[in-house]
């Protein structure tokens, strides 16, 4: 699964679900890290929303919901498998 995490220096939790995000190991992940602050039309989407997640999909993002910052890394696991797609669920 392709995800792309939108995100901005300084943010403490945009910086803590990257951490779980790169330590998920029962997933097939790539993540990819957009600073917001790097675009303005990122900038100007995302200032207020950060962290936002998408997952990309024949060159669509599609926004998933935020996840708690109080989820584990095995929480967030099993709520990333409800989005992959059904030849890719294990």
């Amino acid at each position: 699964m392709r995800l792309i995490l939108y995100s901005k220096p300084g943010c403490h939790l945009c910086e803590g679900l990257q951490e779980k995000l790169e330590q998920i190991q029962g997933l097939s992940l790539e993540l990819e890290v957009r600073d917001i602050t790097s675009r303005e039309d990122w900038f100007q989407r995302y200032q207020y929303e950060v962290p936002v997640l998408c997952r990309s999909r024949f060159d669509r993002e599609e926004p998933l919901p935020r996840p708690s910052p109080r989820l584990s890394v095995r929480q967030l696991e099993q709520m990333l498998q409800n989005y992959l797609p059904t030849d890719e669920a294990k």
